[in-house]
């Protein structure tokens, strides 16, 4: 998929947990896990929008395009 999710790093560079993001936006673990993983097919703009206030960051900074080398 061309959409790559960094919530991965930028969790690490915010030093926050899975346990605790998901908490403070209001998700189950299980849920923000599947976006942090890339395996999630859409997202919530309420959603982005907790994870930007939470991590202090830019939807850009979670979200990345790169163009399918396969087409």
């Amino acid at each position: 998929m061309p959409i790559i999710v960094n919530l991965d790093v930028m969790m690490a560079k915010r030093k926050i947990s899975l346990g605790e993001l998901a908490e403070r936006i209001d998700l189950t673990p299980a849920n923000l896990s599947i976006l942090k993983t890339g395996k999630a097919k859409a997202i919530r703009f309420s959603t982005l929008e907790a994870i930007c206030r939470e991590l202090e960051c830019q939807p850009g900074d979670l979200l990345e395009y790169r163009p399918d080398s396969s087409l």
